[in-house]
């Protein structure tokens, strides 16, 4: 793997010498992004810590840590690749970058500890060079000598800096060469088998050792998990070197996400590898040939692993002098190429870091916005240097070099780096959920809520690792937030709070805009698509009765392009008459469209003020999706679809005679006179002591409960009872109902019953499942026919059903058939129904969606409500 990488990148940077001859100061046309990023990440911790933190956690725990931690700088890497493609990235990086999104109140401090974080992280890598240095030296006072090496190898790195970027990119380019010369042959080293010599350090090959290398075994002050893991983690770190620099970039917005991720990808296997065959050399080995247990006879009998592979390594183990074995030694094979590698890992990262921490800090420094730094900006030469910044972060990294120990520094940068990468993520969270219109970001792979779950994972684990450290940190960029907020810079970013050009057009909403949503005070305000209300009365007062003097109620109408024309004059005004006749509090709006799909999707988006903006889409069964278009059919279910995408609640309501009282709007007839008394005035009707049965399949936030608790609360169905049906087992069917009534008592819902049913499991009745098989049959794929375009055919009718399709939701079409089975059985005495409304997988085809709502709904002979929640809690039991 390593050779393939190492000839990959020397192609690289011969082809891009060749092209970019005249342009040695970019310098990713020198060595590349991805190279740089690699660079900074592999470091000191890979060669002087990760084969310790093995010996001491243990191979399992060691992975643990890993993965841990590349799932924090993965998070991190994607949240930046969306805000690095949001625009042109400038100097700055990380600090413009989140300045730009966020604002200065975020964005300043954050600058200000990265560029702080990398001055330490300098300090850091510096400091790992000279304890090699000083363990081949053999020298006395081992902290001075680390601090004499530290200041002088500081000292040529700033000299390097000051000679320029292209200087700095060749650099990078030896190191690169060294490490991978160093880690190609650790690997060798690890395959040749071993001789006495090798023995005699600890290794014996990869079966002998490594079960005995699984689990932790601790030692020291450092000896436990989350210290190591803050040991660890600055080995993940510098994935945002790259992005510092990104001012010497030709390309940030396409070079930025695939070269950190292919660089986080890279380093991670390098990691697994290098704790995977660590673990196969003993924890503690004296390195002395004359231990063998075959050259002499011990007066004393020896134990422990080494003993039972005929070594004796106890003397050392008791006098705490071993210099070999996994944690004490890394050298495998020729020790000079390891040696030389960590060198290479720690100069560049330090370099790397040395150059990124002024880049940022300059840009901070134009901006203006902290007094008394603005002296640290000034640039020099043609590409800006900020020679300045380098002096500065030179005495900062002095500072920390002068503690001279490594495991006290590592916590204190994983610290920083930890916060400013919470900050990063919640940056990207902020930025997509406010669905700012100048959030469009080029690169989608990304996930506004795996951003808050960085966020708040990088903020967990800092107060894990070093909380004092942690609440230190916390504290200096409270003060640093309050500062701006408070002398707040006259700075025009373009953030979201400068769109104050609306005031006046939402002047009579403004009182809802500084009220925050709470759970309390959650209302299913709804989008219904009626078509042409007084099409579908029963739709209408359904939703109009739970919603009036409660919530929003939108009906909403979509015009086919092609019906348009017959469409009559002035029957906005006519149909809102009719609303305020029948006293529904609804507003009307209509919207001219190709297919239902883009009118239902654009009504979704555009629908409501302020607040007063639907969260739950409300439609009519589809009645007949048998025998209408294909078209439409897919139409129907991608708007349900769409609806759960944009995190709408989803309701449909389905009548044993359906909601359609008219085939045809008639310009002269935009009333419901002559229609069908019993649908058009079903809900309009006091339901008496009927009951409202809840078949509560699937939590959903709560929605499901709380659309009938509304309804009871209205004069028409006051009297109605509420009744609950969960799933549960036979066995536990006593504490299930008993858990299930205290649940829905903390939630003061007055229920009158709770049933479990415990026979969903059972086989439906054939006659059922023969009718389903005839419903769906008219849609099914002959694959027989089709011989082996079966692929292309889904492709051009994405509505057909395969053996493959109908195959994979046959059990849950056989447990539908038998809740359905169920309801009817129960539920013969109710005035309505309510069951959870299945979700639609994307590889369902529309027909299979349709036909599995139908089996859970057919046959019922009150009205039913498939209802489903956008999985946001509507509901609590606590009083704030």
């Amino acid at each position: 793997m390593f050779i393939c990488i190492a000839l990959f990148t020397i192609q690289i940077i011969a082809k891009n010498i060749k092209e970019t001859h005249s342009c040695t100061t970019h310098v990713f046309a020198m060595t590349g992004f991805q190279i740089r990023v690699m660079l900074n990440i592999w470091g000191v911790i890979m060669y002087l810590r990760l084969p310790w933190i093995t010996s001491q956690a243990g191979l399992i725990l060691t992975y643990v840590i890993i993965f841990m931690s590349i799932i924090v700088t993965t998070i991190t890497a994607t949240s930046v690749s969306a805000i690095s493609t949001n625009g042109k990235v400038y100097s700055g990086g990380t600090y413009f970058m989140i300045s730009r999104s966020l604002g200065p109140e975020l964005g300043a401090p954050i600058g200000l500890l990265f560029a702080f974080a990398n001055a330490i992280a300098c300090a850091l890598h510096t400091v790992g060079f000279s304890e090699t240095v000083r363990d081949l030296l053999k020298m006395v006072d081992d902290v001075n000598d680390v601090r004499i090496i530290g200041a002088i190898t500081v000292v040529v790195l700033l000299c390097i800096t000051f000679a320029g970027m292209a200087w700095e990119a060749k650099a990078q380019i030896l190191f690169f060469i060294a490490i991978m010369l160093s880690l190609i042959n650790y690997f060798v080293g690890t395959v040749i088998p071993p001789n006495t010599e090798k023995e005699s350090v600890g290794f014996f090959g990869y079966r002998d050792i490594f079960v005995e290398n699984l689990l932790p075994s601790y030692r020291g002050p450092n000896g436990y998990f989350f210290r190591l893991f803050a040991i660890f983690f600055p080995a993940a770190t510098g994935i945002l070197s790259g992005v510092n620099i990104c001012g010497d970039l030709k390309d940030p917005t396409g070079g930025i996400p695939k070269g950190t991720l292919l660089a986080i990808l890279w380093t991670t296997l390098s990691y697994l590898l290098i704790s995977v065959t660590s673990a196969t050399v003993v924890r503690d080995a004296s390195g002395n040939v004359n231990d063998s247990l075959a050259l002499k006879n011990f007066t004393t009998q020896c134990s422990g692993l080494g003993c039972k592979l005929g070594w004796n390594f106890d003397r050392c183990e008791q006098n705490h002098t071993c210099s070999h074995g996994l944690a004490n030694n890394l050298r495998v094979r020729w020790g000079i190429l390891i040696t030389i590698g960590v060198f290479a890992a720690t100069l560049s990262s330090a370099l790397g870091f040395l150059v990124s921490a002024p880049k940022i800090f300059q840009c901070l420094c134009k901006d203006n916005i902290y007094p008394y730094i603005g002296f640290f900006g000034k640039g020099y030469g043609k590409n800006n240097e900020p020679l300045r910044g380098y002096c500065l972060m030179f005495c900062i990294a002095m500072a920390f070099i002068l503690i001279g120990d490594l495991n006290t520094i590592v916590p204190l940068i994983s610290n920083f780096f930890l916060c400013s990468y919470g900050l990063i993520n919640f940056s990207t969270f902020h930025a997509s959920i406010t669905k700012s219109p100048g959030w469009r970001p080029e690169y989608h792979y990304y996930s506004p809520w795996m951003s808050l779950f960085g966020a708040i994972l990088s903020f967990l684990l800092m107060f894990l690792f070093t909380w004092w450290a942690a609440l230190i940190t916390f504290c200096i960029m409270l003060f640093l937030l309050g500062y701006v907020s408070y002398t707040k810079p006259k700075i025009n970013w373009g953030s979201s709070h400068q769109a104050g050009f609306y005031n006046m057009a939402l002047s009579f909403s403004m009182s809802l805009t500084g009220v925050e949503d709470h759970v309390k005070n959650f209302r299913p305000q709804c989008l219904v698509l009626t078509g042409p209300p007084n099409v579908r009365p029963a739709l209408v007062d359904f939703v109009g009765t739970f919603t009036k003097n409660i919530s929003l109620m939108i009906c909403g109408n979509i015009i086919m392009e092609d019906e348009k024309s017959s469409f009559p004059q002035h029957s906005t005004d006519m149909l809102v008459d009719w609303l305020n006749q029948r006293k529904v509090r609804s507003f009307y709006t209509s919207f001219t469209a190709d297919s239902l799909k883009e009118g239902a999707h654009d009504l979704m988006q555009a629908s409501g003020l302020g607040k007063l903006k639907p969260n739950t889409l409300v439609l009519g069964y589809k009645m007949n999706w048998q025998e209408c278009k294909p078209e439409s059919l897919q139409d129907y279910v991608n708007t349900i679809s769409n609806a759960f995408d944009s995190s709408y609640g989803i309701a449909i309501l389905r009548m044993m005679d359906g909601l359609d009282v008219t085939d045809n709007l008639h310009s002269a007839d935009i009333s419901d006179d002559g229609l069908d008394e019993q649908v058009r005035s079903v809900f309009q009707t006091k339901q008496g002591r009927k009951s409202i049965d809840i078949y509560w399949i699937s939590d959903d936030g709560g929605l499901t409960l709380l659309v009938p608790y509304l309804l009871t609360r209205r004069n028409r169905w006051k009297k109605s009872k509420l009744r609950v049906f969960i799933l549960g087992d036979q066995e536990t069917m006593k504490e299930d109902r008993k858990d299930m009534k205290m649940l829905l008592k903390r939630f003061r819902l007055e229920i009158e019953d709770v049933v479990i049913i415990t026979d969903v499991d059972k086989p439906p009745l054939a006659k059922n499942l023969q009718r389903y098989e005839e419903s769906i049959a008219p849609f099914r794929l002959c694959e027989e026919q089709a011989g082996g375009d079966v692929q292309e055919l889904k492709r051009l009718s994405p509505w057909k059903v395969s053996d493959k399709d109908l195959e994979a939701i046959k059990p849950k079409i056989e447990r539908t058939l038998r809740l359905n089975e169920i309801i009817k059985k129960n539920s013969i005495h109710a005035a309505l129904v309510v069951i959870s409304l299945p979700v639609p997988e994307v590889t369902c085809p529309s027909s299979l969606y349709m036909s599995w709502l139908d089996a859970l709904s057919y046959g019922i002979h009150c009205p039913a409500l498939l209802i489903r929640g956008n999985q946001e809690n509507v509901m609590t039991f606590y009083c704030q």
